[in-house]
């Protein structure tokens, strides 16, 4: 951390907290970089890349959920295949968000296709019977869980804006978790 950034988190001498006035003009200076302020650090390039990842997980995980939602089948299936189409699109929401902020912090959002599979923390999956559909997502989802989780530890006070959207989106893999492990055995 530079003396700069370091000025903003340290107390003065006087003990009274106070901002970095030359921080805050420096943030007047250089416009085409939107959010991305000279106080944001040297880990802009890095949570970029850990969104880029977290988007190829999302866009994985959209792609497994719709393929069970349309082959599910079995006596339980609608119902069942109807929660893995609610996970699609709330997974789909995630990626939005996460490429929206990859955006905002001057990255690209990286959905080229050929690379999903080698960024993607979990796998994707064709089972065709219902209960290997639900372990398979009930897998991906406590790995995105602890992804998400590992994510926020790194981040910490770095980037508090994608930290908070981070913590949205674990809340949510959370409970999805939570739903599939009540299916399965059904």
């Amino acid at each position: 951390m530079t003396q700069q950034q370091n000025t903003a988190h340290a107390a003065p001498a006087s003990g009274r907290l106070q901002l970095d006035e030359a921080a805050i003009r420096a943030a007047g200076q250089r416009l085409d970089d939107g959010a991305v302020t000279p106080g944001f650090g040297p880990w802009r390039d890095d949570i970029v890349k850990l969104l880029n990842d977290a988007l190829a997980t999302e866009l994985v995980c959209i792609l497994r959920y719709k393929r069970h939602y349309f082959t599910a089948n079995g006596v339980q299936s609608p119902a069942i295949a109807d929660e893995f189409l609610v996970h699609a699109n709330e997974e789909s929401a995630h990626a939005d968000k996460i490429a929206e902020r990859i955006v905002q912090l001057g990255g690209e959002p990286d959905f080229a296709p050929s690379h999903l599979l080698e960024r993607s923390h979990a796998g994707y999956d064709a089972s065709t019977d219902l209960q290997s559909m639900v372990r398979a997502n009930l897998v991906a989802e406590r790995i995105a869980v602890e992804s998400y989780r590992q994510m926020i530890n790194l981040i910490g006070d770095k980037d508090p804006t994608t930290r908070r959207m981070l913590e949205e989106i674990l809340a949510q893999e959370e409970e999805h978790a939570d739903e599939l492990k009540d299916w399965l055995g059904h």
